[in-house]
């Protein structure tokens, strides 16, 4: 679970099943209500819709079609073992040429929707499979096993759900608690989004670099001594860089729906540049699964050759898979190239906050915690300004072998 916000008779009957199958998959993937008797219409989109709708939609008609694609029994067995014998399914993988007929329908589809989800998140054209599936809770698995038919829901990203809407094999709508786990198995359609955010991440800091944001790293001379980060002597010393290291690192709890996956999460380093021009790098942190478990990553948090003065701020959100990469990248440029290096160092927390667009609080990104003005000399627990997180940290040099 996130941390902080922290989860297809004989030959003619079946040829006719998986073409009918195929039609109310396209119809239901394209947002158009499928001719399934008693299904519920897929909630339609409109063109100013944000990204964070995009890819909810997009997930939403996924499930549905999928649901429906479980009338077949092959393919309902075929997806019941492929689910107990894995955490999380490749979906374009699932339906490809191991699939039976009404698995294999589906591929067309399910690529379709990979490619708008990335397009929707502003990443590369050639991401990959993006969508999965897997079962909400392991709790679900005797039920599965035993044969009870699964409901199939997409993943949420909303904290405050009160309700879930998964669908039967009849694509008929079925709301569910958020916050009560169900007994009857059900499976939900989501992003992987670590792989999503890895992505996303390097388009990210190919646009920051673009705008200016990221420049090269101040090279150190072997003249830089090891003995503090703030030392000016120029006795001999192994050509490196200082660095703020991360020991220890602990999320606080926080409820969220049954049906929420695992979040990603990655840090906003900012600060100013030799340039005089504000720097911002990102750091993944892929290692935060779990809220209210201490990790000990040993991870270096802030390159100190990058900055100018010894003061830089952090500012740490998640992706539970609605980011768009492209816009996080342009509201941060139009938000602190306007900032001017003054001769002394201005925290950047707040500009970094006010630059995401406010509907994105709704969902995704979501803001974790902050740090403000980080020194190089910091050491210790350093708790974040929203008290929904610490850190400790060390400085730490990096040698040149």
């Amino acid at each position: 679970m996130s941390p902080f916000r922290m989860s297809r008779t004989s030959r003619t009957r079946r040829s006719a099943l998986a073409l009918a199958l195929c039609a109310a998959t396209v119809a239901t993937l394209q947002g158009v209500a499928s001719p399934t008797a008693g299904a519920t219409p897929a909630t339609s989109t409109s063109s100013s819709s944000s990204s964070t709708s995009k890819v909810g939609h997009i997930e939403d008609s996924t499930a549905r079609a999928f649901a429906e694609s479980l009338s077949e029994g092959s393919w309902r067995t075929q997806v019941r073992t492929a689910a107990l014998a894995s955490d999380q399914i490749d979906l374009r993988a699932l339906t490809g040429r191991t699939a039976t007929r009404a698995g294999s329908a589906l591929e067309p589809a399910i690529a379709t929707a990979d490619r708008r989800i990335a397009e929707a998140k502003g990443l590369a054209a050639d991401t990959g499979s993006l969508l999965r599936l897997r079962l909400a809770s392991p709790s679900m698995r005797a039920e599965l096993a035993s044969g009870t038919a699964p409901l199939v829901a997409a993943a949420t990203t909303d904290d405050s759900a009160e309700t879930i809407t998964a669908y039967d094999s009849r694509g008929r709508a079925h709301t569910l608690d958020a916050r009560r786990t169900p007994d009857r198995p059900v499976y939900v359609v989501d992003i992987d989004v670590s792989r999503a955010m890895a992505a996303g991440l390097k388009t990210l800091n190919k646009e920051l670099t673009a705008r200016g944001l990221t420049t090269p790293a101040k090279q150190l001379s072997t003249s830089a001594s090891a003995s503090s980060p703030t030392s000016s002597s120029t006795r001999s010393a192994a050509a490196g860089f200082w660095t703020t290291r991360i020991d220890s690192v602990q999320l606080s709890n926080d409820e969220e729906p049954w049906v929420s996956g695992d979040a990603e999460v990655f840090s906003i380093v900012s600060g100013f540049g030799f340039d005089g021009k504000v720097r911002v790098d990102t750091v993944d942190m892929p290692y935060l699964d779990n809220d209210g478990t201490t990790y000990y990553p040993n991870q270096i948090l802030v390159n100190w050759s990058s900055y100018k003065y010894n003061l830089a701020d952090v500012v740490m959100m998640e992706d539970d898979g609605d980011t768009n990469y492209q816009a996080l990248a342009k509201a941060l440029a139009d938000a602190l190239l306007t900032i001017t290096d003054l001769g002394t160092y201005i925290p950047l927390v707040n500009a970094i906050l006010d630059a995401i667009p406010a509907s994105w609080w709704t969902n995704d990104p979501d803001y974790v915690d902050s740090w403000y003005t980080l020194a190089n000399t910091s050491t210790g627990r350093l708790n974040g300004a929203r008290a929904n997180g610490w850190l400790t940290v060390t400085p730490y040099f990096v040698t040149q072998s």
